[in-house]
């Protein structure tokens, strides 16, 4: 029951029953009320219809049946405090007219019998107005007659007055249950409409770290429930990121260490084959012990680059900048490797101006990014034997004719040297771009 009474569909459902319940209810309470209002309107002995009208009227005559003047006269008077728009008279057995209310009111003073007939004719039917009875005094017409006479416009009942001047109550009673009906429907949907919409917002606005913050449980309803699981699934990735942060920090340390202990053995096993190099060998002998020098190199230089990869992703890679004249950077870094190039019988074509270009950047940091450049060239793009450097444009481009980079490589790493000179030049604010095809390489560094 507990849980019924926090279900969003048991309270609906409970609004619908209230809504169902209360249509009978409040008509048959209006109907009370209603009912009693006519009661009280229809309690005075005034009667408003012809036939009640005309029957207490003809009952009248016959207990006035050998009244004296005084006494007829009396109960005329007590009549007329009843039906006050009403105009009465009586007629003795003589034929003479008696007392007329109000006394204002001209009549006939002499009656014969055909008179008194023809007058009873004239008064009959429905459209005559007034509405006239003629009562005879006692049972006999020795006795005279009463005539009452009620003009048609005051025999309307207080309780069809009543009925006529409220039959709107009941359809504003039907349009009031419903607009009720509408409206609490309507605040149920729309606070249910705002709760699911601050979810979707707190959803759609995660914090720095791309973790939405937790939401808070006001009710234990279908949507209190959906908040709970939204909040655990929060707390998880939160645990998770963090778990992945702290693994994240083991391996970079890992790799750091192993880099530096990596360096120890390796700086010896370059010792001793600088030390056989001395000594005499075979032909084969020379040609393994150069393929042993060649691959330290190589390992020495991926244990730097795995060094310098993760110093740069942790953010511990000294940075200097200063305001560098990149002509002179580049045309010094490539005369570097200008030698090796040219000992393999490269085309070289270099394009560089006598203006200066200054850039605000760590010249350690562009001599290695353009380093590892050329590196990638001699490694991966010796079949091209083409190699070119321009500044055109306030823009460093550096051209190959390889097999480019989709092209599988003996020397084929995993791309760290390339990952490098990314971060790097993202770190100076210098965008890059390389465009490879089979048909060779460019890759161009600019300022942003």
């Amino acid at each position: 029951m507990k849980k019924l009474r926090k279900s969003l569909l048991a309270q609906y459902l409970v609004i619908i029953l209230i809504a169902t319940m209360i249509l009978p209810i409040s008509m048959f309470v209006v109907s009370i009320i209603f009912y009693n209002s006519m009661e009280q309107a229809n309690s005075s002995v005034r009667y408003y219809n012809g036939t009640d009208l005309e029957r207490m009227w003809l009952g009248t005559g016959k207990e006035l049946a050998g009244a004296s003047e005084t006494e007829i006269q009396q109960k005329l008077s007590e009549m007329k405090t009843i039906y006050r728009e009403a105009t009465m008279y009586w007629v003795d057995d003589m034929g003479q007219t008696k007392d007329t209310f109000p006394s204002s009111l001209v009549v006939r003073n002499t009656w014969s019998a055909s008179e008194a007939i023809e007058f009873m004719k004239q008064s009959r039917g429905d459209k005559v107005d007034p509405f006239t009875i003629v009562a005879l005094i006692g049972e006999m017409q020795e006795e005279g007659f009463i005539v009452l006479q009620v003009p048609r416009s005051d025999m309307v009942s207080p309780s069809d007055e009543l009925r006529a001047k409220h039959n709107y109550v009941f359809p504003i009673t039907l349009l009031t249950i419903f607009a009720l009906f509408i409206l609490i429907s309507t605040l149920f949907f729309f606070r249910i409409r705002k709760r699911l919409l601050h979810l979707q917002e707190v959803m759609a606005t995660p914090e720095a770290n791309g973790i939405p913050p937790t939401i808070e449980v006001s009710k234990q309803d279908e949507i209190g429930r959906l908040e709970h699981s939204f909040n655990r699934m929060v707390q998880e990735l939160e645990m998770s990121r963090i778990r992945e942060m702290k693994e994240e920090e083991l391996r970079k340390e890992l790799i750091a260490n192993l880099s530096h202990d990596l360096r120890t053995p390796l700086t010896t096993i370059r010792g001793h084959a600088y030390r056989l190099k001395k000594e005499p060998l075979s032909t084969k002998g020379q040609e393994s012990l150069d393929f042993i020098d060649e691959k330290v190199g190589y390992m020495g230089e991926l244990i730097e680059n795995l060094l310098s990869y993760t110093l740069l992703t942790t953010g511990k890679y000294p940075y200097y900048p200063e305001n560098v004249d990149m002509v002179r950077l580049v045309r010094n870094s490539f005369a570097a490797w200008y030698p090796t190039f040219e000992n393999l019988q490269f085309d070289i074509e270099l394009t560089i101006p006598d203006k200066r270009l200054m850039w605000d950047v760590d010249p350690q940091w562009v001599h290695r990014v353009l380093d590892n450049l050329f590196q990638n060239i001699y490694r991966h793009a010796k079949s091209g034997q083409f190699v070119a450097v321009r500044i055109e444009n306030e823009t460093i481009v550096i051209e190959d004719h390889g097999p480019g980079m989709g092209e599988r490589s003996s020397h084929k790493g995993v791309g760290i040297g390339l990952s490098i000179v990314s971060l790097m030049l993202k770190d100076m604010q210098l965008d890059w771009n390389i465009e490879t095809s089979e048909h060779g390489t460019i890759m161009t560094i600019q300022q942003i």
